[in-house]
């Protein structure tokens, strides 16, 4: 089960990351509604935009983690852990793995995108960096939020609030998700965390 949600999440993930850089531009967005848009931006950063280090440090960072996450889920589905527990640490791990096949192959095999120029694929090798240097795609944007509080809420009340929503994709939704769902819920399994197979 874990291995069929881990390759669905990376095939759908793909699938979006590639349609949107082979079809648009770099910064170029698309109304779906109001309050959604399809903006292609990329970055060398952690999940949302966020960088911590070199490039280089953070893509090697993500395999070690990967590596350790995957046993770890090895280890909890030979002991009968809850299903839903290896359900959400599956989303973690393929959200993380989406991103990095970004970082591993996007370098590897695209053109350079740029507002002017939709990228396309060139062969592996020939692309715009090399190994584990390539750009993770982002793309879903929920734009700036304006809200006013209840009148009623203690030491906010009546003020306007700004809410902004950074771009991201499909696979820092499944690590949010799965990280989310597994502090309400799995928060013994948590305590107990361990790579031991007793």
């Amino acid at each position: 089960m874990a291995v069929i949600l881990i390759i669905a999440i990376l095939l759908v993930d793909q699938v979006i990351k590639v349609l949107v850089k082979t079809n648009m531009a770099l910064h170029e967005s698309i109304r779906v509604t109001d309050w959604f848009y399809i903006t292609f931006i990329e970055n060398n950063g952690m999940a949302y935009g966020m960088q911590i280090g070199s490039k280089l440090a953070l893509s090697l960072f993500r395999v070690v983690a990967i590596g350790f996450l995957s046993y770890y889920i090895w280890l909890q589905a030979r002991q009968k852990a809850r299903w839903g527990y290896v359900v959400c640490l599956s989303m973690v791990l393929a959200g993380a793995a989406g991103n990095l096949i970004d970082c591993m192959f996007y370098g590897l095999g695209f053109e350079t995108s740029t507002p002017l120029h939709v990228s396309q694929w060139v062969g592996m090798g020939n692309g715009y960096a090399g190994f584990l240097m390539g750009k993770v795609v982002d793309m879903f944007y929920f734009p700036i939020i304006q809200t006013t509080w209840p009148q009623w809420m203690p030491f906010w009340g009546g003020e306007e609030f700004i809410f902004f929503s950074p771009v991201f994709n499909f696979a820092d939704s499944s690590i949010s998700v799965g990280v989310v769902v597994l502090l309400l819920f799995y928060r013994k399994e948590l305590a107990k965390l361990s790579l031991k197979r007793e």
